[in-house]
């Protein structure tokens, strides 16, 4: 509890730490873009302001140079000339310089051009601005230069400076209207050299009245679909100021140009402050997460302090997890020894239900041998004895020595050195061993047929499946024959499994007694063979899976059929110790209805090999 008090207050701290910083770096960036942007428009308006004032001196050398001093009427050559080299010289910067008079007619041009038809100039801004204000010189809004025809057909967009001039006509002074058109291009490219950023900071130029000179959206306001705050913006004094425009916070800088009146506004959406504050939220962040791993290192400290009984019945608990067997620390308040306690209790318990579940599959593997071993009935054993004594006695020597020998193969391949998985091959001929033995016991009662593909003599099965199935088909197949009964043993391979198969010919079973055979254990044992087909269909079960097993197929009085699925595992010593130490696991883990595939992947998980696969 104080731990988590001590992380609450500490936290809290650093968030109003942080929120305090990001405060205060967020008024130093505001005011930095502001300082950036004002320092911008000054450098901008200088510029400007040194294009205009080119702009006037073009004006004055035209007026006081080559105007002012000669007569229209008789010296229009030298004025044109005059006119031509000053345009030559600007005409990087110029469209066009013309002189009106006073009825607004053209007394000259350059460079030299025709004028439109009748145009009445008398009626466009930048002369009625001349004649109405005579001293000043007057800078229009951009409008595209519709006075002369262009052979190319090409018009361009000006900024007309215009101003009241004195002509002299026949020796009469008069007064006329010297025009400048300026190219409009070079200040919009300054403007949009200006507006590069895109964190939705822009700036605009306008004149004295608000008009629009050069506006990055232009276009979209004078057709209405955008606005802008241009006309607050010409009757504010040079400064810093804060709008609310169309929904927007925003700050507003002027500007003012010299000589024209004209404002230069940059505009700052708070927006683009934002944007301006990763880096400083970023080194906030970085700084308060340098904070809390302090934090956390001096919470170390104290939970080590505080908390040493909790690490310790950890450390125990580890232990005794990686597979030691310490004593579970009890110590500390009352809440942890009681939990250690509960731990300590609840691993004897587990100790006690594993040595319980261990003797129990030791007992089960044990119950296994036991079962196979006495496959073989006692009474098959001394009758079989019984045979050998009375064919010595009768001197039927050779045969004796057949039914010896046979007997001698069949036991070697019952014990099989203690093992359960063995060839198909070994299998086959203990089989073949048994019957031979039976055969002469019932004195060739039957007869036994063998056809087994070889490809699967290689393989692994469980040992001893076959004699209970040959038994049962001996006693209650062709037994109660008189004669021609037939027992046959198939094999063969079928998309990767195994199926042997034992026929006979004998008295059949009903359906009912067929579907009792391998779930009626106790009919089983009753009349088998001492383990029966439940045990060996639980054999191969419990080693490949419920995939596979034992059918059994029987009409009355036509035979009886029991087949044997097993999956086509090649036989070697590796297959064998995975399938023999593995099947334990496989019948703990594996989910019912798994194939030998995969049954051979979980034995490789336990054995430390892999199941190869036919």
């Amino acid at each position: 509890m104080l731990m988590i008090v001590f992380s609450a207050i500490a936290i809290s701290i650093l968030m109003v730490l942080g929120i305090v910083m990001y405060i205060r770096f967020s008024a130093l960036s505001r005011q930095e873009i502001v300082q950036s942007t004002q320092k911008l428009m000054e450098q901008t308006g200088e510029t400007l302001e040194d294009y205009l004032i080119r702009m006037r001196q073009i004006s004055d050398a035209v007026y006081y140079n080559v105007i002012k001093e000669k007569d229209v009427s008789r010296q229009s050559n030298e004025i044109q000339q005059g006119m031509n080299l000053i345009y030559e010289a600007n005409k990087n910067n110029l469209r066009s310089i013309a002189v009106y008079n006073n009825y607004g007619s053209l007394m000259a041009a350059e460079p030299v051009a025709r004028q439109k038809e009748d145009p009445d100039v008398t009626k466009q801004g930048w002369y009625q601005q001349a004649v109405g204000e005579m001293e000043n010189m007057h800078f229009s809004t951009p409008h595209i230069q519709n006075l002369f025809d262009d052979a190319a057909r090409r018009y361009y967009w000006v900024i007309s400076l215009s101003r009241m001039v004195e002509l002299a006509y026949h020796g009469v002074p008069q007064y006329g209207v010297l025009l400048v058109d300026m190219d409009y291009s070079s200040i919009f490219r300054m403007m949009k050299q200006m507006n590069k950023l895109n964190n939705g900071q822009y700036y605009y130029l306008c004149d004295s009245s608000g008009q629009i000179i050069c506006h990055m959206r232009q276009i979209q306001i004078s057709n209405g679909i955008s606005a802008e705050s241009s006309v607050r913006a010409a009757k504010s004094r040079d400064g810093v100021y804060e709008e609310v425009f169309e929904g927007e916070r925003r700050k507003v800088i002027v500007n003012t140009i010299s000589y024209t009146g004209w404002k230069l506004v940059g505009v700052i959406p708070y927006a683009a402050f934002t944007h301006g504050m990763f880096d400083i939220q970023y080194f906030i962040i970085m700084l308060v997460l340098l904070l809390v791993m302090m934090l956390a290192f001096i919470n170390r400290i104290v939970s080590v302090k505080i908390s040493s009984p909790i690490l310790k019945l950890n450390h125990s608990v580890m232990e005794y997890e990686a597979g030691e067997k310490p004593e579970i620390y009890i110590g500390g308040s009352l809440e942890i020894r009681h939990l250690g306690q509960s731990i300590q209790r609840s691993y004897e318990q587990i100790d006690t239900l594993m040595h319980k579940i261990v003797w129990e599959q030791n007992e089960r593997r044990k119950s296994e041998l036991d079962a196979l071993q006495s496959q073989i009935n006692p009474h098959f054993l001394y009758n079989t004895l019984d045979s050998i004594i009375w064919m010595v006695e009768g001197e039927r020597n050779e045969e004796a020595a057949f039914m010896i020998s046979e007997l001698a193969k069949l036991f070697r391949i019952s014990l099989s050195k203690g093992r359960t998985v063995i060839r198909v091959k070994d299998e086959l001929q203990h089989a073949k061993s048994y019957l031979n033995i039976q055969k002469i016991r019932y004195k060739n009662l039957f007869s036994a047929v063998f056809a087994v593909d070889p490809a699967v003599e290689s393989c692994c099965t469980v040992k001893l499946v076959l004699q209970p199935i040959l038994e049962n088909a001996i006693q209650y197949g062709v037994h109660a024959m008189d004669d021609d009964g037939e027992i046959r043993v198939t094999g063969k391979m079928e998309e990767g499994t195994i199926i042997l198969s034992v026929s006979d010919n004998g008295v059949g079973m009903s359906e009912e007694e067929v579907r009792l055979l391998l779930t009626d254990s106790n009919r089983v044992h009753k009349h088998g063979s001492g383990v029966g087909l439940v045990n060996v269909n639980n054999r191969i079960q419990i080693l490949f899976g419920e995939a596979y097993g034992l059918t059994v197929e029987s009409e009355p009085d036509e035979g009886t059929t029991v087949s044997i699925r097993i999956p086509a595992v090649p036989y070697d010593e590796k297959n064998r110790k995975i399938l023999e130490e593995g099947h334990l696991y496989q019948e703990e883990e594996a989910a019912p209805g798994e194939d030998a595939q995969s049954k051979g992947r979980t034995a490789e998980k336990e054995g430390g090999g892999k199941v190869q696969e036919s």
